[in-house]
């Protein structure tokens, strides 16, 4: 992942962008996997839950997992699907060799083709109004797959006022050129969304 700093400079996203209220920042930090699967009650979706420490998140949920100094973010994706989200390599590593040896399912790395964007702040459901509609604006503890600046972009809350925004690498400098421009109208006139 080292070349994924340079991409945030490129993206212009070294630092945050910020506003009253508002914060984004891109985690160049994280690992992203999705896990998929066959069979969402069969034995693979059971074993993984079992190695995680709890099952794998119901529809439209999202959540955390881990241990001591190692944490895990889980997110539905679709009924076969679920995404990993970490920045402990050792829970990617772990996962994907227990997937290695399965033929009900697998792991695949989606590291560095899906990008993470964390939004804090009381101003994130008015820029995500800006962006799409309600349906972006998770509740804690939800995973949505909606529209933002007309791309499919996954939105997730698994801490309280901390939205994490999961988008394809192809159209993250899409997505940071229409929120560059709303923090700056932000910035400008100070309207809501």
């Amino acid at each position: 992942m080292g070349n994924m700093r340079d991409l945030g400079r490129d993206l212009g996203m070294e630092d945050a962008l910020s506003t009253d209220g508002l914060t984004v920042r891109w985690d160049h930090g994280l690992a992203i996997a999705s896990l998929r699967y066959f069979d969402p009650a069969g034995s693979f979706a059971a074993a993984v839950g079992e190695m995680l420490g709890g099952p794998l998140p119901e529809p439209l949920r999202a959540g955390r997992a881990g241990r001591a100094g190692a944490e895990l973010v889980l997110a539905w994706r679709s009924p076969t699907e679920t995404l990993l989200v970490t920045a402990d390599a050792g829970w990617l590593a772990a996962v994907s060799a227990f997937a290695a040896g399965r033929s009900d399912g697998c792991l695949i790395d989606q590291t560095g083709g899906i990008l993470s964007l964390v939004l804090t702040g009381a101003r994130v459901p008015d820029l995500l109004l800006r962006l799409g509609s309600t349906d972006a604006i998770p509740a804690l503890g939800e995973a949505r797959t909606s529209r933002l600046a007309e791309l499919a972009v996954m939105s997730l809350c698994t801490r309280p006022g901390e939205i994490l925004l999961l988008v394809e690498r192809v159209y993250v400098r899409h997505l940071i050129g229409w929120i560059r421009e709303t923090v700056a109208d932000f910035k400008e006139t100070g309207a809501p969304g």
